[in-house]
């Protein structure tokens, strides 16, 4: 498993929160690439998206996260009874999310399924590693959008929202996605000075009335 960077220091963008759609219920924002979804441990780990949120709109309350590399869609709830019924949502599966991401190398076929159980890996945690034994269910479906010899577009829709599932479930197939401080390697790690992992829509039922709503954020890469 690859060491762990000790030399890390948290530098978040500066910025405005991106506001994608808001009402009395819900609120779509835009995470930059960087920023942490919740406050961090450390002192100086503070500033994020929540944070950020809660100045602008202090009756928001999060229902999930985003790793911080990955930039992206992210709902928060403007009442605690939307909060619970979006929190079912995702509990039961009913929320389907869709990804961009870069990976190394050209990948075949055009689409395909990853079925792969994770589980921390305590001794380098926060990385995750797959585990038949004692792993939870993980699957991610895959689409190629476009490739060259060195490097492959993807649309990933992950079926399950595991800790760091779609950056392991792409290097286990041999395709670790760009820039990806954790899990990538040499050139692909190389490749780009940002996870290109990108949230790129969420779909969920609206917590007043129910109705089927779809949400987008561009991607920035």
């Amino acid at each position: 498993m690859k060491a762990m960077n000790n030399s890390f220091q948290y530098c978040p963008p500066s910025g405005p929160v991106t506001v994608i759609y808001r009402d009395d219920e819900l609120l779509l924002v835009d995470k930059p690439t960087g920023l942490l979804s919740v406050p961090g441990k450390a002192e100086d780990h503070k500033d994020c998206l929540e944070t950020r949120v809660k100045a602008t709109f202090p009756e928001a309350l999060l229902v999930h996260r985003l790793d911080m590399d990955t930039s992206g869609l992210m709902v928060f709830a403007m009442t605690r009874a939307s909060q619970r019924h979006l929190g079912l949502q995702f509990e039961r599966r009913h929320v389907e999310k869709t990804y961009r991401a870069e990976v190394w190398g050209e990948v075949s076929p055009d689409d395909g399924e990853v079925d792969l159980p994770l589980i921390v890996d305590w001794p380098n945690r926060p990385l995750q590693k797959i585990c038949a034994e004692t792993g939870k269910l993980a699957q991610t479906r895959w689409s190629v959008i476009s490739r060259t010899e060195r490097v492959t577009a993807l649309k990933l829709m992950p079926k399950t929202g595991r800790s760091h599932q779609l950056r392991v479930h792409m290097l286990a197939i041999g395709h670790p996605i760009l820039g990806d401080r954790f899990y990538a390697t040499g050139a692909a790690l190389a490749a780009s000075d940002r996870l290109m992992l990108h949230a790129e829509s969420l779909t969920i039922y609206h917590p007043d009335g129910g109705k089927r709503v779809k949400f987008k954020a561009s991607c920035p890469f």
